[in-house]
């Protein structure tokens, strides 16, 4: 049978989307090439036809969301921005949100998959590392002009830190009421960082 030209990249372009959902939602070694090929509705045996390795797609898939995630984050920014509201203060509020905290298919790969990947291999840590570096230089442009840069960068990282921590913890916590203090109480404390309220 012949497809028409583009086939095999959409047909990639599929898989890499399909795996970026259900490794965010289900983790890295909860997700199989079977299952998650029968998603993108194509069968087992095509999957080496597009990738190496169940590691090649991770990394495609980790790069795929950051690159989601990124365009969201600068949207979000820029939407606060012609309200004449704070960029970083209306990141953090939807990065804390409910909708993220239930939907992690959709959500940071960071925050979803930072503890397996970290016991995976250089190359994959690497992408999930720029990836939260490119994050840090985001909140630290919407930083106060007054911090120093090295400051600013360090501030950045202990801020995003503090708000991949938090949806983790309200993630795994049961007692919904719980749940959204965490979510608040997160914003809150990101918020106090970003402006130095101590």
């Amino acid at each position: 049978m012949r497809y028409e030209k583009g086939h095999k990249e959409q047909t990639r372009k599929r898989v890499v989307e399909v795996a970026a959902a259900r490794f965010r939602a289900k983790g890295i070694e909860g997700t199989g090439v079977a299952g998650l090929m029968a998603d993108a509705g194509l069968t087992h045996g095509g999957f080496y036809a597009h990738f190496k390795s169940k590691d090649d797609l991770v990394r495609e898939a980790l790069a795929t969301s950051h690159a989601r995630n990124r365009e969201k984050w600068i949207a979000a920014i820029e939407a606060a921005r012609d309200r004449h509201e704070d960029g970083l203060e209306a990141l953090v509020r939807s990065y804390l949100q409910t909708a993220h905290r239930d939907r992690p298919q959709a959500g940071c790969s960071v925050a979803a998959l930072a503890p397996e990947v970290a016991r995976n291999d250089p190359k994959t840590r690497d992408i999930m590392a720029r990836a939260a570096d490119e994050m840090a230089v985001i909140i630290a442009s919407e930083l106060p002009s007054a911090f120093p840069e090295e400051q600013a960068r360090e501030t950045a990282y202990a801020i995003f830190a503090l708000m991949i921590g938090t949806l983790q913890l309200a993630r795994v916590t049961t007692d919904r009421a719980l749940s959204e203090a965490i979510l608040k109480s997160g914003q809150d404390a990101a918020l106090r960082l970003a402006r130095q309220e101590f």
